[in-house]
């Protein structure tokens, strides 16, 4: 079975910074998703490297892909190169999912 990649940006739209009340998506926080046959791998930043929520932040994003028919494995990768701006936040009329 192929993994719908909409279907996991979709997943990843769902999950909110609870802090700043945005999804994650629309913080610009994924910077990448790549799928390899049941594996889906995400590179991600949070907004600061000593954010509390980091060990929180990958296990959510873990469990939403997981839902996502097809998906037997994710791996997600932390990244602070680049570091996370303001500037990364999508306005409304941004808010297609990027194509990883």
């Amino acid at each position: 079975m192929s993994i719908d990649l909409a279907k996991v940006w979709t997943s990843l739209r769902a999950i909110l910074d609870p802090e700043l009340g945005m999804s994650i998506i629309d913080l610009g926080l994924v910077y990448d998703v790549q799928v390899r046959d049941a594996t889906v791998r995400i590179t991600m930043t949070l907004t600061t490297s000593g954010c509390p929520l980091h060990g929180a932040m990958t296990g959510w994003v873990r469990e939403a892909v997981m839902l996502v028919p097809g998906v037997g494995n994710v791996e997600v990768q932390l990244t602070f190169d680049p570091p996370w701006t303001p500037e990364r936040i999508q306005s409304p009329h941004q808010q297609t999912a990027p194509h990883g």
